[in-house]
């Protein structure tokens, strides 16, 4: 396999600290996946044999509940690790993992980890670090979807996503991959037609531009102040 250029990857912060010798030996036994958007990397259930770490694109994480409903947890963006559940001690992926947009991911095999966190332990560090960061914002968004109106709830993700993933342009921020209006049904615990009939809404009021896969943010400041609102105010 040709050998992955340094120079792709040395910007991320999960490699910061490694020096060029260091970075050689976490790089041999990688691979490399082009996926088109609607692939599965791996799927909620299947054997954790291997972790990743996104190059390029943009990747959506996905469980199904006991009851059966499709829960969108996050999306994964370039420079993010996602599938270690061998760091966490799990044997099976707790979602399924699918190309938001045309990507470009890296991935280890789960045996080579405890070899690669002996040579660089930083590497172990910053992948918890990460993945406190993600439990963290789990937690609010449970929070949000116990204790908020449902406009709210949504104002909450846009921003995230806005925050995340946006494009600063001169009329406000574009969220630079495909996002459906199901997918923010799917993310704040409602409905379609209740996610639909609120961007309606917010586009009258020159709050954000959308589109069947496409979210403009107009007005990021408003939008914060309608989301950060008291339940009185509302």
């Amino acid at each position: 396999m040709q050998k992955l250029d340094r120079s792709l990857i040395r910007g991320f912060d999960l490699f910061a600290a490694m020096n060029d010798e260091d970075l050689d030996a976490v790089l041999a036994p990688v691979e490399v996946r082009r996926l088109a958007k609607g692939d599965v990397v791996f799927a909620q259930g299947d054997p954790a044999d291997s972790f990743f770490l996104l190059l390029h694109g943009r990747l959506k994480v996905v469980q199904v509940t006991p009851d059966g409903q499709q829960v969108i947890v996050r999306f994964v963006g370039p420079g993010e690790v996602y599938g270690v559940a061998v760091a966490l001690g799990r044997a099976d992926y707790p979602g399924t993992v699918r190309a938001a947009a045309e990507s470009l991911t890296l991935s280890w095999r789960s045996e080579h980890w405890p070899a690669l966190v002996s040579r660089q332990p930083r590497l172990a560090l910053n992948t918890l670090q990460h993945v406190g960061a993600r439990l963290q914002e789990a937690h609010t968004r449970i929070r949000e979807m116990a204790t908020e109106e449902a406009e709210r709830r949504v104002a909450h993700t846009v921003l995230r996503l806005a925050e995340q993933a946006g494009r600063p342009t001169r009329d406000g921020i574009l969220v630079d991959f495909p996002v459906s209006r199901q997918d923010i049904a799917e993310m704040t615990g409602t409905t379609l037609h209740t996610v639909s009939r609120i961007l309606s809404a917010w586009e009258d009021r020159g709050l954000v531009e959308g589109g069947r896969q496409r979210i403009f943010v107009r007005a990021p400041d408003r939008l914060k102040v309608l989301a950060e609102r008291s339940e009185a105010a509302g």
